[in-house]
């Protein structure tokens, strides 16, 4: 039997209420795959496969931006920040780890370089793998000289 709009109402009283809790569920869900991705890929390939996920999310979600406050963009920022940083400082850990990584790599510093790529626009001429894949590059241990 079909719920009607005041089920909806009941759960999320406003279109902001609504919107934080789409922004929670994504989150939660991208969050969730990095034990995966690390399990059946190498450290960097696991990466690219997130990140790439995590940028179709923002993208998805960046209409939904309009429907927040700044307050709520604040609480937003701060619910995923840590939790973010600590995924990719997995990725990062394990790469270090089989040396396919560099160990000066920061995840504050990934994440702030991989902001630019949800920005980028999307559709035929979608720069971000390519931006992506340079990024993933400077990542890469160098050879000794």
């Amino acid at each position: 039997m079909p719920k009607g709009g005041g089920t909806l109402y009941r759960n999320f009283p406003t279109r902001e209420a609504l919107a934080l809790a789409v922004y929670q569920d994504e989150g939660t869900r991208i969050l969730g795959t990095v034990p995966v991705l690390l399990a059946e890929n190498p450290p960097l390939e696991a990466l690219r496969h997130w990140t790439t996920d995590l940028v179709e999310a923002m993208r998805r979600k960046h209409g939904l931006g309009d429907a927040l406050s700044p307050s709520a963009h604040q609480t937003i920022t701060e619910q995923t920040y840590e939790p973010v940083i600590a995924a990719i400082t997995e990725f990062l850990d394990a790469g270090k780890k089989d040396g396919s990584i560099r160990t000066d790599a920061d995840p504050g510093d990934f994440l702030q370089l991989t902001g630019a790529l949800w920005r980028a626009a999307s559709g035929p001429e979608d720069r971000s793998p390519r931006m992506l894949a340079l990024i993933l590059d400077g990542l890469r241990t160098q050879p000794k000289r």
